[in-house]
């Protein structure tokens, strides 16, 4: 029986804890990426209409609420994408992201037209209930794109990660649901 007690508990502490239940989707706790681990900062869903799209989380060093602060910062950070819904084109995406881009920027991509075009293209696959895209930033890296845990590129510059990010947390992010949840403000 002392056996039995001890199996059971050494299985139940390996198990992945879970901080939050989106959109029934579980965000970690916690995601590492090299020797940097993140906290989940907070999250929310990301809807068209009234369709779940995806539950996203914002995860940081040290948790914040002071979207400027998080956008200025050079250091590791994510944006995590757990898809809901099921089967959205690669062209979905990336009108998606080129509206993103767009309401941030206006019609002045400046410097970084070519880097979005070069984000843009890693969104090349249609996406499935239960995919994941990960955002990464890395200090002198820039932001890696990874899907389901594989690589799809990197795009360099702080100055691309703040205009990235700022499609989610900024005062011009157009899903305010998803910023507050993101910032921790729900």
């Amino acid at each position: 029986m002392k056996k039995l007690i001890i199996l059971i508990l050494g299985v139940l502490l390996t198990l992945p804890s879970y901080s939050m239940k989106v959109g029934g989707k579980n965000l970690p706790d916690t995601l590492k990426f090299g020797d940097v681990t993140l906290v989940l900062n907070g999250a929310g869903i990301r809807k068209k209409f009234w369709i779940k799209v995806y539950a996203g989380g914002l995860y940081l060093k040290k948790k914040s609420h002071d979207w400027k602060a998080i956008l200025n910062a050079d250091e590791p950070m994510a944006i995590r994408m757990h898809f809901i819904y099921d089967g959205v084109s690669s062209s979905k995406m990336i009108g998606g992201w080129e509206d993103g881009f767009e309401n941030i920027l206006g019609e002045n991509f400046g410097n970084l037209k070519s880097r979005v075009k070069l984000f843009e293209s890693f969104f090349n696959v249609e996406t499935h209930e239960d995919d994941i895209w990960d955002l990464v930033y890395i200090p002198g890296v820039g932001t890696k794109v990874l899907f389901n845990g594989k690589e799809k590129g990197v795009v360099p510059g702080l100055d691309f990660k703040k205009v990235l990010f700022s499609i989610f947390i900024s005062d011009k992010a157009e899903h305010e649901d998803l910023r507050k949840g993101m910032l921790g403000l729900e």
